[in-house]
């Protein structure tokens, strides 16, 4: 195997032709599917999939729509309003055509009143989505929450369609026709709860976002790279980013939650220019909070997003809690290169020290990959130390090892170790390929399913092996029928 394949993509690190070629030569000899092992390499080489935001007031049936497009029971549905209160991400495919939906919650009355409520929440998923689905309930009709959506989408300049759900019969087509008079254009009768009308729905979706953008190995947008500051409330963000730029350029109070909107600023640190964002603090129980807190918590996901490194301040005079580890898997999970910051290091004994060492050993045990600083935002302890890190974490985030050499280190695993024998068979990886960064995305080709303890045991050589520090890494194995191959 590891002859076959050689290493002669062009300089960005693409598969070349002759690359591709003998890669595609390979997969034949497997008895691999050339349709089906072009199609596996496009999906995992996408850069970040379009986004679909669901939008609409409480209890218009937009997590039972949501369920129907998945074609699997994800989100919470129950006959009452206010039941999604977490702006809630899956993965959803049409028409061989992958895409991410975004459930968002239902509003409720608080100190801001509804209009601001709805506003807000809207307003949010809009921003952050490449098309809209809107969500109006066609038995009820046109409401005043509806009209002030509206004026959201009309603002927001997104690409939108119209569902005119909770038409179960020919009845209900009357009902449909009558929201034109939104002005969004044609209104889709759809019942989201037996399906009728979904398919032209989402025909008319696929025609509204745009298609996943192809993988450019290690290119960078330009400007400079986006900083998203997360961590808890009150854990020294603010305090952080003042401290960097050397001016307080953010409201600090040690009331938690003052900060509100993530502030992006043009900072200059270690002779380069990035753009860093000041985030809310992401509470415990976010479906428990209510007005601008709440809102905080999705902007605070948004900045995520937005970033290329998130830069997770932790307090190291606490406890690791729940509320950290579960800020680092959000990061990982939206696949942003990492790095670990310890504020109020200066307050610190011995003691104290020994524990938080055995802490991170325990707690956070998964991310040992994720570069590490000691720091004090209040006295700018170490802060030398963050650009190296955030250097660090990008160089492993944009990454990419040539086919040929990645293919050569899975022969000396598989003959090192080999995976364990299951039910007298013996699967093994038979070649594979990188194709995405940012993070890295690798595509195995293998004789039989292999198990969650073996892939772990891979990521953990490949690390070794090529480094991807600071960087999650996303590992899809394909397993395919050999079709007649000869001996």
């Amino acid at each position: 195997m590891n002859d076959q394949i050689h290493s002669g993509g062009d300089e960005h690190g693409e598969l070349g032709d002759a690359e591709y070629a003998e890669f595609m030569e390979l997969a034949v000899q497997e008895g691999f599917d050339l349709e089906e092992v072009e199609g596996d390499l496009a999906a995992a080489g996408h850069g970040p999939l379009p986004v679909l935001a669901v939008v609409g007031r409480p209890n218009v049936g937009k997590s039972t729509l949501v369920n129907r497009i998945l074609g699997r029971r994800e989100a919470v549905v129950e006959d009452r309003p206010g039941v999604t209160r977490d702006r809630v991400t899956y993965e959803a495919e049409w028409s061989g055509r992958r895409f991410k939906v975004v459930d968002t919650g239902g509003w409720e009355q608080d100190v801001l009143g509804l209009d601001a409520s709805v506003a807000a929440q809207a307003e949010f998923a809009i921003e952050a989505a490449d098309a809209v689905v809107f969500v109006v309930d066609a038995t009820v009709g046109a409401t005043d929450t509806d009209e002030a959506v509206v004026k959201l989408l009309r603002r927001a300049g997104k690409p939108v369609v119209l569902c005119a759900n909770k038409v179960d019969g020919p009845s209900g087509e009357a009902d449909a026709a009558m929201l034109w008079s939104l002005g969004l254009g044609e209104p889709y009768p759809v019942s989201a709860l037996h399906g009728r009308g979904t398919g032209d729905m989402l025909d008319a979706v696929l025609e509204a976002l745009p298609e996943a953008p192809a993988q450019t190995f290690g290119a960078t947008l330009g400007g400079p790279r986006r900083i998203a500051l997360v961590g808890r409330p009150n854990v020294g963000k603010s305090s952080l980013l003042n401290k960097v730029a050397n001016e307080e350029r953010v409201v600090v109070n040690e009331l938690a939650g003052t900060t509100r909107d993530p502030v992006d600023e043009i900072i200059e640190l270690g002779g380069i220019t990035w753009k860093f964002v000041d985030t809310a603090g992401i509470r415990r129980r976010v479906h428990l909070q209510e007005g601008a807190d709440y809102y905080a918590s999705l902007r605070t996901a948004a900045a995520v997003e937005k970033a290329e490194v998130a830069v997770v301040l932790i307090d190291a005079s606490e406890s690791i809690s729940v509320q950290d580890q579960r800020i680092i898997t959000m990061a990982v999970e939206a696949g942003r290169a990492l790095v670990i910051a310890y504020n109020k290091w200066d307050t610190l004994d011995e003691e104290r020290r020994y524990y938080l060492e055995r802490e991170i050993e325990t707690e956070l045990g998964q991310i040992q990959w994720a570069p590490r600083v000691n720091v004090s935002a209040r006295t700018g302890r170490h802060m030398e130390k963050l650009v190296p890190a955030i250097e660090t974490a990008l160089a492993g985030w944009e990454t990419r090892v040539p086919t040929g050499r990645l293919n050569s280190f899975l022969g000396e695993i598989v003959a090192s170790h080999p995976h364990p024998i299951r039910g007298g068979k013996q699967p093994r990886i038979l070649f594979g390929t990188q194709a995405g960064t940012r993070p890295p995305r690798f595509v195995l080709f293998a004789s039989g399913f292999l198990e969650a303890g073996y892939r772990r045991f891979i990521e953990r050589r490949l690390r070794e092996e090529f480094g991807f520090e600071g960087t999650p890494l996303q590992i899809s194995v394909r397993v395919r029928e050999k079709r007649g191959r000869k001996r």
